[in-house]
């Protein structure tokens, strides 16, 4: 017997890269300032964007459209109001290239999902603007593997509890991968689910999350996808790994520690937006 009844992925630095995109936007807004006679620090310029950003999540959601008017908004605040149509236009332009950039899937992505859609019914859970999404989807090769596909303008255990309850599953027969702990791992934890944590290289610091102890014994940390498969494999129908068991996570982010995850969120400009 399968453990799962439905397997779910996260697309954006799960996947796919996306962050990487952010920070290259995040480059080409300090040049454009930079071109237009306004010298701002670096510093200054993350702080603002980083703030503004977030503030706007309410009101723009996640995405390219919403990282785009905080960067409009950002560049008034940041030449007091003095910034001219011809920037305004080049960050229109940023954004349009944004969304055009090529999708590069991460190794193993493709084999590995295309051998477990064989097994599982398969199912993209995402956040951001809807059209955007659904192209990188098309253009990433991978939409004949997943049977479902969900766009959603947050992830929270409501959301992914209205997911379960219309595909008819039970959380303790779903299974969720995905590199964000905030919106990946622990509102599906909190559901009684089961999830993999797959930490990526560059995260923005909006979706680091502090796990409980409780919540760091119900979901799994691998180094990347391609050991996925047989781990899954290794599961029983409960979600317990069999005798050879996995590395559970506690908390620890890509350097292996909480701390160090909070100073390279820290140290690091935001990006991920999923």
């Amino acid at each position: 017997m399968r453990p799962f009844d439905l397997v779910a992925f996260d697309g954006d630095d799960t996947l796919w890269h996306n962050e990487r995109n952010y920070r290259g936007g995040r480059e080409r807004f300090h040049t454009i300032l930079r071109e237009a006679g306004f010298d701002v620090d670096q510093e200054r310029l993350d702080e603002v964007v980083d703030r503004t950003e977030v503030h706007n999540i309410q009101f723009f959601g996640y995405g390219v459209s919403g990282f785009t008017l905080s960067l409009i908004e950002a560049a008034v605040l940041l030449t007091g109001g003095d910034i001219g149509g011809r920037a305004i236009d080049q960050i229109v332009a940023l954004a349009k290239g944004m969304l055009a950039t090529d999708i590069e899937l991460f190794p193993a992505v493709k084999s590995t999902v295309a051998s477990l859609s064989r097994r599982y019914p398969l199912m993209l859970i995402t956040k951001g603007d809807l059209l955007h999404q659904r192209s990188k989807l098309a253009r990433s090769g991978l939409e004949q593997y997943f049977r479902y596909v969900e766009v959603v303008s947050h992830k929270t255990p409501e959301v992914y509890d209205v997911i379960l309850k219309r595909q008819r599953v039970k959380p303790g027969r779903f299974l969720m991968i995905g590199n964000s702990l905030r919106s990946d791992i622990l509102p599906v934890v909190a559901l009684g689910a089961r999830a993999v944590y797959i930490p990526a290289s560059l995260t923005w610091s909006h979706e680091h999350a502090e796990p409980t102890a409780a919540a760091g014994r119900h979901y799994f940390e691998r180094k990347s996808i391609r050991q996925l498969e047989r781990f899954i494999e290794g599961l029983g129908a409960n979600g317990q790994r069999k005798a050879g068991s996995a590395r559970r996570t506690s908390g620890a982010g890509r350097s292996g520690t909480a701390g160090a995850v909070r100073k390279a969120a820290r140290a690091s400009k935001p990006g991920t937006r999923r």
